[in-house]
Order: structure tokens, then sequence, then C-alpha cells
């Protein structure tokens, strides 16, 4: 197989890859990068004018929309670059989240993993590369700030924040009697039979303890990752390009390594497989259920928007785009017990199974050194803290954060130049317990 072309390589793995995907590029020192005020993309006029200038335009098809810096814009702004679909946020009245802006939430300090030096939340901004967040306290909006390419009416992706509403669906299939969790994906998609998810469970999937042949290794030009992003037209494809044509296709292709069961090893196809189920299961695209069980029902401000392949398969790994407030309606329903806008929205039994994680047991195998005592559930990814916090988590520092105990919620974008998660928890994860506490008070 051809090397791949670096110029792809710094998007494509932010995409795709594990929060943390590889315990030696974690322990790894931070190279020296431009910092989040030299590559502001309004400052530097990507996609500016009519046309913009040559050296200013970014595209999908030549790998533009994949590079840092220009990431800061891209992320900002799929819909320009990628087919898409949309999540209706219905025709009601947005519910409305109450404003209690704070003044002193920026001076709150902190010091960040394996460092001496304090650092406060309103450095951290800027540190972490953050396009946008949000915090509610007890449902009420006490910071709201926006960076870069986004605005506050305007979406960004959020990576594979995306399989913790994948994971919250099938979840809520499974309580509500419409998935059987011990029966295995071969029963509601026997296209999969012979494939490595043929055997496997519903459970096995939700919490990534399956068997594949599947390496997220971005600096394997031969990794299945890059079959499976070509696959579903998340990367552009070679001339001459013979492979699967959508993200269905390839996964028939995978092939078993291993027992399902056993640790958890965070591989991006499990959620497509999962979405595959949850389409074949309702009937609907999974636009179509979210819009219905969830996006409208909460009140959501904008309609979302998911990237789908060429017939239309939303990308589950990572494909949901949104606005960040309607991002933090999510992750204040799901601290509500699933409750919210005068309704029960998932069910509560649903998010006490994600709130007490999954077998611990399993979990330090895949050797995550930001998450120790950290375990995963329904593709949520929970500390087992001393607050009982658990999140959804996309690499460049996407995140949905829920402290029960603070009766907390943050919802971020960011567009870090490295994809990694290990890059940016040393100033996020204290940053969160710091503002927490502060918040107690």
């Amino acid at each position: 197989m051809k090397t791949l072309k670096t110029k792809h390589l710094p998007w494509a793995m932010g995409m795709l890859l594990a929060a943390t995907m590889g315990p030696a590029i974690a322990q790894s020192p931070t190279p020296a990068l431009p910092t989040a005020e030299q590559t502001d993309p309004v400052k530097l006029g990507w996609m500016l004018g009519s046309p913009p200038p040559a050296d200013k335009v970014i595209r999908f098809v030549d790998g533009s929309g994949y590079k840092f810096p220009q990431t800061r814009w891209s992320f900002s702004n799929f819909r320009q670059l990628v087919p898409t679909t949309q999540v209706p946020r219905g025709t009601g009245a947005p519910v409305a989240l109450p404003r209690a802006l704070r003044d002193d939430l920026d001076a709150v300090s902190f010091v960040p993993l394996g460092k001496n030096t304090p650092m406060t939340w309103g450095e951290a901004f800027n540190a972490n590369y953050t396009d946008g967040i949000v915090v509610l306290h007890k449902g009420r909006i006490v910071y709201e700030r926006y960076a870069g390419a986004l605005r506050p009416e305007g979406q960004h992706i959020s990576m594979s924040v995306t399989k913790s509403f994948f994971g919250t669906l099938g979840a809520m299939l499974v309580a509500e009697g419409k998935l059987d969790e011990n029966a295995t994906v071969a029963k509601y998609v026997p296209e999969l039979k012979d494939s490595a998810f043929g055997d496997a469970t519903i459970r096995q999937v939700l919490d990534m303890r399956t068997g594949l042949k599947y390496s997220e290794n971005y600096l394997d030009p031969t990794a299945e990752i890059w079959a499976h992003t070509r696959a579903g037209g998340v990367l552009p494809r070679p001339p001459g390009y013979q492979g699967p044509q959508t993200f269905y296709e390839f996964l028939q292709t995978v092939k078993k390594e291993g027992e399902h069961g056993g640790s958890f090893a965070y591989k991006t196809v499990n959620s497509d497989a999962l979405g595959w189920v949850i389409r074949r299961v309702t009937g609907q695209s999974i636009g179509q259920l979210l819009s219905e069980r969830i996006w409208a029902r909460m009140g959501s401000e904008q309609d979302a928007y998911f990237t789908v392949d060429s017939v239309g398969n939303e990308f589950a790994g990572g494909g949901l785009n949104a606005g960040l407030r309607d991002m933090a309606r999510f992750g204040e329903m799901m601290r509500n017990q699933g409750r919210f806008n005068g309704q029960q929205i998932v069910p509560a039994a649903v998010v006490q199974d994600i709130a007490k994680g999954g077998d611990k047991s399993a979990f330090p195998q895949a050797n995550y050194p930001t998450l120790p005592g950290w375990s995963y559930r329904n593709m949520w990814w929970v500390s087992n803290n001393e607050h009982g916090a658990y999140s959804a988590r996309g690499i460049h520092g996407q995140a949905i954060y829920i402290d029960p105990k603070a009766e907390m919620v943050i919802a971020r974008y960011a567009s870090h130049p490295m994809p990694n998660n290990p890059f940016n928890d040393p100033t996020s994860l204290p940053a969160y317990m710091a503002l927490a506490k502060h918040l107690m008070k």
C-alpha cells in the first residue's frame, strides 16, 4: 500500500482516533505549537472574500480541510465541505436556558496534571484552543464564551461525542425491550453474520469489548482505520479506489481478532455497527430517531446535522454537528436523570446505568494515562471520581462533562492541533473539578 500523504493526517487522525489513542504519544512531550491567538481563523482570513484568495480556500477534496490551522475554520463549517443530513429541532419554541452569568470564574485556579505551576480557568480557554464553552450550574448558564470561527448561532463538529448519542439511543432501545443486549449483532443485521461482529453481543458493542482486527494507529498506513474512513467518504479517496463504498460495506469486511467480552478496546468501528443495528430495528435514520426521541423533545434551539456517506448512513463515530447550547441542554437532561422540558426524555434507569460506569477491571488494559480509575459504559466515559462525573469525549477537545454532585454541566468545542485528549486533559480535567468545587461553595 502506498504511504499516506501527510497533509491528510492531522485532521483524519482527529476525526476517528480514540480519545487517547496511543500511550506512547500521550507520554511524549507536546511539540512546540502555534498559539490559539496565532491561529485564529478569522484573523488568518480563511474562506473570506468573494471568492476567497486562492491561498485562503479550504476544500475537502485536496485535504486542506484536514490540516491545522485550517481545522480551526473547518470544524465550525463542516456543512460546506461534505454531505450532511438534518436533525430537526421541531417546530415548537426553544426551551430557554436561564442566564446567571458570573464574573469570577475566569480567575478559578487549578494545577494542570503533571505540572507544578497553577493556571486559571480563563488561561485554559486558549491553552485548549477552545472554540466555545458553556457552563451550566443548577440549569443556569453561568459562563459562555466563543472564539475563532464559532458563534452562538453556529454549529461545530462534535467528533467522538457523537458516540455517546448513539450509545444513549442504543441503551434506550435496550431498556424498552426493542433490543436484547445479550443477542448477537447478526440477529438484527444478518449481513454482518460472517464479519467479526456476527457473534458479538449488543452489550459488547455498546461497551466496546469486542475482539476486532482493527487498528486506529494513524502512523501505520495499512491500519484498518484508513479503509474505514475512505469507505465512508470521511477522507478523500485516492485515484482508482476500488474499496468499500459505504460505512456499512466496510463493516462486512472486519475480521475477528481475539474473543469478544474481554478488555475494553476503543475502536470507532463499533459505533457504526451500533448505528446499523439501530437503523434496522427502528426503521428510521439516526437523524430522524434522534430528533423524535431527544432533540425536538428537549426544546433545542437549532437543528443539528450528521455527516453521511454516499448513501446517507450517518457517521456514528464522529459526524454529529450541533450548537453548543444544545449540547449543554443534552448534558443538563442527563444530569437530571433524563428529565427535561417537563418530560422524561431518556429513562432514568438508562442514565443511572451510564453514570455507574462499566467494568472497572476491563479498563486498565487499554492504558489511558490521564484516566486512572475510569470505565466505559454505553459509549460514555465514566470517571468514578468523588463527584460521580461522566463525560462524552471527542478528540481535539470536544466534551460534554456532567458533574452530578456539583450540579454542573460543561459543553465545550475546540480545535486543538493535537487530536489525542492526553494533550488537553491536563488542562481540562483538573479545571473541571476546580470549577465544580468553586461553584459548590
